[in-house]
């Protein structure tokens, strides 16, 4: 077990840096393809000259061999850097460097951090809504296939996976905050600052993310569990004598999760970084407003930065999932 998580991690560290080449090569030779001065996504003004142009592409490093570009970014990563502006000014950018935002006078991993409790406590909260309600009634559609409540049950859901968050998000406020007045001040507050204000301001989004969400683990746990209860191993369980609720989660449920946990690990890793929607609906700072913001105001750091940390959490997620398939399913062998 302990050499294949060695083996996972080694292999998530080279993804990583696979993907992190091929971003950085595709933010960087971008701009020259379109005959754009790389230097004008990093700097606030770009001087009008093009000397002026080439001063700060020499300043910034874009005349180097792209492999030369790519370590000294790297670098920056691992042992910080120091980066200079338009004006001459140098700024000392400190480990984890994924950069600094001229435009905003920040350093991305400062804005990254300031925004990941927002993206956590998201990805979080609704996580734990959808998993326990999509599991909750998959498992009891499966258990009375073809009753009242199985119909009913999955038509919602069916008509849950169609409706877009922004859709439901407008909905969502507009009735409990608007209409109701059960949630009228929702903005963001952090837990440590205000723990009650925190908890009001991520009610609606984690119901309108559960809300799609669970309708789509529900579907799937209901087929899972269909399959899996009209196995030969489970009709021996029953023939043994062995309880219902035995039968039911330890031998039917838990070979049924295997793929849940699977698109599980994939959705929360997907939406630390890729909650844009949401967080634009609900006004909420986290990775997906700060990257909307960078794209319109063409802050390339900003955006690299945020790519690889969404990057990351993917990678990190799916060696979760490979790890979690030995606690979840006894079949799976890590030889």
């Amino acid at each position: 077990m302990i050499r294949y998580i060695i083996r996972r991690s080694l292999g998530g560290v080279l993804v990583l840096l696979v993907t992190s080449f091929v971003t950085f090569f595709i933010f960087q030779v971008g701009p020259k393809i379109a005959n754009v001065s790389p230097a004008l996504f990093y700097v606030g003004k770009i001087p009008p000259t093009e000397a002026g142009q080439k001063l700060i592409e020499h300043r910034f490093g874009f005349d180097l061999p792209l492999w030369k570009q790519y370590f000294n970014w790297g670098g920056g990563i691992l042992f910080g850097r120091t980066l200079g502006d338009d004006t001459g000014a140098t700024v000392e950018c400190a480990a984890p460097c994924l950069g600094y935002s001229f435009r905003q006078q920040l350093p991305v991993t400062t804005m990254i951090m300031r925004a990941l409790p927002v993206e956590l406590s998201i990805a979080g909260g609704a996580a734990v809504l959808w998993l326990v309600g999509g599991l909750t009634i998959g498992s009891i559609s499966a258990l009375k296939r073809g009753s009242l409540f199985d119909r009913s049950a999955m038509t919602l859901a069916l008509a849950a996976v169609s409706l877009p968050i922004f859709f439901t998000g407008p909905i969502l406020l507009l009735v409990f905050k608007y209409k109701l007045a059960l949630l009228p001040n929702t903005n963001y507050a952090s837990i440590t600052s205000d723990p009650e204000q925190w908890l009001r301001s991520m009610i609606l989004p984690w119901l309108a993310l559960a809300f799609i969400f669970a309708a789509l683990y529900a579907r799937l746990t209901r087929a899972n569990m269909l399959e899996t209860m009209s196995e030969d191993y489970i009709r021996t369980a029953r023939a043994k004598g062995l309880a219902r609720r035995t039968v039911v989660v330890k031998h039917g449920l838990r070979a049924a999760l295997t793929p849940i946990v699977t698109i599980f690990g994939l959705d929360l890793g997907q939406l630390i970084g890729n909650a844009v929607i949401t967080e634009s609906v609900f006004n909420l700072p986290g990775l997906g407003l700060i990257s909307i913001r960078a794209i319109n105001s063409q802050d390339l750091p900003v955006i690299l930065g945020v790519t690889i940390v969404a990057t990351f959490a993917v990678v990190v997620a799916n060696i979760l999932v490979d790890i979690g398939y030995a606690f979840v399913d006894p079949r799976v062998s890590y030889s």
